[in-house]
């Protein structure tokens, strides 16, 4: 009879390489460069994929179990939260805005990194790196699903919520997040990469899904507290990930380098204007602060990501070149992201207001050097206006950066008093641009932001009217059809807070429960 050997138990390492390099296959009666035609596209020289190395070597058995653990768990809160009227817990009914914004503005974001890592994942030859980009899109795929089910609850009780996909194609500030990411999406598989490994993942989702998210939970938002937590550990594999990818590209070829460096200085400054309503959200629409978005900056990109720069530098990689104008907008980036939405109020899925006596000592206490002397006076006239009754709204179309696609707002670097205009012309046509980061984005890849799809253009063209709209018609009023084009119904609303159904509504049913209780 023949001794039975005890079997081996296989390695991480090895059970790892069985589940992933293992499944991978050569070419056959196709050459290599038809099937990977994205492989070359951008220049990047890799000379062996198997150097690949992921840091978590998570096999996709392992994966479904922890994430089915999350997903029990982040439902059981959800459904408890709606169950027991969650809603009436939150701090005041100012804080629902910036959910909105999330809804609209975030959650297609995460949909778009699905479809990115996708198609990332069709593109490279690596198997190690196929795997890492499938597993990201279905992580990308989750948080969408359970930022919309978490929010889904107050799309019960408020405006606003009903119809985020329709709005983020449409809706004019909403062209900022999905410039970004169309931006990315049409790029080679090795920016895609770089621009979301690094600036989507490390510079936005931290400051997002931390400082804001815990926001969320001191204002009473159990829902978007849990999503959000739920989501970040996903966030810090991401990023991981993104950082070990741009470490592998710069040690496979020294003629990497310059590209990838240009990568980062494009990404972090596109990441950091996709960040300004961040910043607006975190100042300005939390009834209840954890930190002001200075404090949030200072933390997660200037000391971590100077520390994540001093690890690059061994691969030759500098500090991007905006850094320094980063640095002089933290003070001023806020309140001049919120004075906009406070003059366009009238055509967004959400309300602004003027902060009141006590926000502005806080705004004071967190900006000495510059809010006292640049905003308060501003914010106080447009109150006192507000108070007589002539609450201010601009009517009008404001010019909008080619690159970034966000009104002209942003003031010269180190004078806070005038507005930043530069431009360039291209083909006999001239541009607009905010900054000179963004003008230096666009003169290096100019045929592909002159087809950028700009708001205010296509209202001017016409082409933001409902279907069968006749603008030649008696009384016709271009605003309200290009708010019917959005789904936005303005009401009696009229874009202010104070007065507004979501307050009367929020004030009422919790006037209700307290009366139950």
């Amino acid at each position: 009879m023949d001794m039975q050997v005890p079997k081996k138990k296989l390695g991480l390492k090895e059970r790892y390489t069985l589940m992933t390099r293992d499944l991978a296959w050569d070419t056959t009666y196709q050459p290599k460069e038809k099937v990977y035609p994205y492989a070359d596209y951008e220049g990047i020289k890799i000379h062996d994929w198997d150097k690949w190395e992921d840091p978590f070597r998570l096999t996709m058995d392992a994966y479904w179990k922890y994430q089915a653990e999350k997903e029990r768990k982040l439902y059981a809160i959800i459904d408890a939260y709606s169950q027991s009227n969650g809603h009436l817990g939150v701090t005041d009914a100012r804080y629902l805005n910036a959910i909105k914004i999330f809804l609209t503005a975030v959650t297609p974001l995460e949909y778009m990194a699905h479809r990115g890592f996708a198609h990332v994942g069709r593109a490279f030859p690596g198997a190690g790196a196929r795997v890492a980009c499938q597993m990201q899109a279905i992580d990308e795929m989750r948080h969408a699903q359970t930022q919309i089910h978490s929010l889904s609850n107050y799309n019960k009780y408020y405006n606003g919520f009903h119809d985020a996909p329709h709005m983020f194609d449409r809706v004019w500030y909403l062209s900022v997040p999905k410039s970004f990411f169309d931006d990315a999406i049409t790029a080679g598989p090795f920016e895609f990469i770089v621009s979301i490994g690094f600036s989507f993942e490390y510079v936005l989702t931290n400051l997002l899904f931390v400082p804001f998210v815990s926001g969320a939970a001191y204002n009473g938002d159990m829902g978007t507290m849990t999503f959000g937590f739920s989501a970040q550990s996903d966030e810090a594999r991401h990023m991981t990930l993104g950082l070990e990818c741009i470490k592998f590209i710069l040690e496979q070829d020294p003629a990497n380098l310059p590209i990838v460096q240009r990568w980062i200085d494009k990404w972090c400054w596109r990441g950091v204007r996709l960040l300004s309503i961040v910043a607006m959200m975190m100042d300005y629409m939390l009834p209840k602060r954890v930190m002001s978005w200075k404090e949030a900056w200072e933390i997660y990109f200037e000391e971590n990501g100077g520390a994540l720069f001093k690890d690059l530098a061994r691969y030759g990689i500098k500090m991007p070149a905006c850094a320094e104008q980063i640095r002089q907008e933290k003070e001023h980036l806020s309140h001049q992201v919120w004075s906009a939405f406070y003059n366009y109020s009238g055509a967004t899925d959400f309300h602004t207001w003027m902060p009141t006596e006590e926000e502005m000592q806080w705004l004071s206490q967190k900006y000495p050097d510059t809010f006292d002397k640049y905003y308060r006076p501003r914010f106080e006239f447009w109150r006192e206006q507000q108070e007589k009754g002539n609450r201010f709204y601009n009517k009008t179309l404001p010019m909008l950066c080619q690159t970034c696609q966000i009104p002209m707002l942003f003031t010269e670097p180190g004078d806070p008093t005038k507005i930043c205009y530069r431009e360039r012309s291209y083909k006999g046509n001239k541009y607009h641009f905010c900054s000179d980061h963004c003008r230096h984005i666009f003169d290096n890849e100019p045929e592909k932001y002159v087809q950028a799809w700009l708001p205010v253009h296509q209202i001017y063209q016409g082409n933001c009217f409902p279907e069968g709209t006749d603008p030649t018609a008696p009384g016709f009023d271009p605003l309200a059809a290009v708010l019917e084009y959005y789904r936005l119904n303005v009401g009696h609303d009229n874009g202010e807070f104070e007065g507004s159904e979501d307050h009367r509504n929020f004030e009422a049913w919790r006037g209700m429960a307290k009366r139950n209780d």
